[in-house]
């Protein structure tokens, strides 16, 4: 009998693309799929069909001949089984190895071979000044580590794993289903090969233990809320005595009471008096340092602002510092004696007429200082 058209067999049209062609493989290989359709001959067929003409469309090459010149210009290739093109559909075949018969290859050392412990988060909450200058603080995390007692093995001292006597250490139970060797998970020992007949008396067999540990995690300056420390294998420890994972500490910074942040910038009010602004005037202004001295020019308009450069936050990778921006606002009094208030309408009567305008919606006063600063600065 002649072969289909490979096309045909996926039911896709011959300028379909690599993912088509990978999706309606996918749906023949689920509905035809041995083990849905047991002791169908009809249904190993065309899953072997379906499975052969993706192994000749999803390779380039053996797709240009066979565009070219049909099932002739493929010979032998198009028998000749590369398991590499089924990655990626394990979901379905349940791993290259377990369909076709070739878990010694290239699944044995992967189910055999030691795993890596799973990786831990742990959230901390620091102070704002803490993420500026950087600390070095202490944590406390519950974990799985590996049973000292058995180094893992979960098998008591002096005793070893025996091999599984249903699958006798292969991890698989395989049968021969029509022309495919389908290998299934033992279940016996759970794909291990081997089943602990005297468990460690610590761990009762687990190979791990839980515990409570205290770690010292280092925080760099200038770091910021959402990033996060990696301690490398500070995460639980893997089964069977494997390495262990690692741990993610995840910061959050509190706020401060009047710095705001912007990447390493930071933006801060200053309240001051008309005097002040009017006539130029020395005034004390907030740091990551504490206070420092600046001298506001005579004629100061209420909201300016001005950068301090290398007063802002520590770069967290160590390269500099971002500025500090510092806008000036006017305070009015509320209450004034009444010699103040002399004083203030012969001021206002010294002083030229002016017109004044009012200031459309949604101009600049709206918005808040943080905004009001960006647009100067960009």
């Amino acid at each position: 009998m002649s072969k289909r058209d490979y096309y045909e067999v996926l039911g896709v049209s011959r300028n379909a693309t690599e993912q088509e062609i990978k999706s309606a493989y996918r749906k023949l290989a689920f509905k035809h799929h041995p083990d849905r359709n047991p002791g169908s001959k009809e249904a190993e067929e065309k899953f072997k069909e379906a499975a052969e003409a993706y192994a000749v469309l999803a390779d380039a090459d053996k797709r240009h001949m066979f565009d070219r010149f049909g099932h002739a210009g493929l010979g032998s290739a198009a028998t000749g089984f590369d398991p590499t093109v089924f990655t990626g559909f394990e979901d379905i075949l349940g791993g290259l190895g377990d369909i076709f018969g070739f878990g010694d290859i290239f699944g044995g050392a992967r189910r055999r071979g030691p795993q890596r412990g799973a990786d831990l988060r742990y959230d901390l909450e620091i102070s704002f000044d803490e993420a500026a200058r950087g600390t070095e603080t202490t944590v406390q995390i519950p974990r799985q580590e590996t049973c000292e007692t058995c180094h893992g093995s979960g098998s008591a001292p002096g005793t070893k794993p025996s091999t599984c006597p249903h699958c006798h250490g292969r991890g698989q139970i395989r049968t021969q289903q029509g022309p495919f060797m389908l290998a299934r998970t033992c279940g016996y020992c759970r794909g291990a090969g081997s089943v602990i007949t005297k468990p460690c008396p610590t761990c009762r067999g687990a190979g791990r233990v839980e515990k409570e540990r205290k770690l010292t995690v280092r925080i760099p300056a200038g770091i910021a809320t959402g990033q996060r420390l990696r301690l490398s294998g500070e995460g639980e420890g893997g089964p069977a005595g494997g390495p262990p994972g690692d741990l993610y500490v995840v910061i959050h910074v509190q706020s401060h009471p009047f710095f705001q942040r912007d990447g390493n910038d930071l933006y801060c009010e200053i309240p001051v008096s008309f005097p002040t602004l009017a006539l130029g005037s020395e005034i004390r202004i907030p740091t990551l340092e504490g206070e420092e001295s600046f001298t506001i020019p005579e004629g100061t308009q209420s909201g300016a602002t001005f950068r301090l450069r290398g007063r802002g936050m520590p770069d967290v990778s160590g390269r500099g510092r971002g500025d500090l921006l510092v806008t000036v606002r006017v305070v009015t009094p509320t209450k004034l004696t009444r010699e103040q208030k002399k004083l203030l309408q012969q001021l206002a009567a010294s002083l030229p007429g002016e017109k004044f305008e009012p200031t459309p919606l949604g101009d600049q006063e709206d918005k808040g200082l943080f905004d009001r600063v960006k647009d100067i600065f960009g």
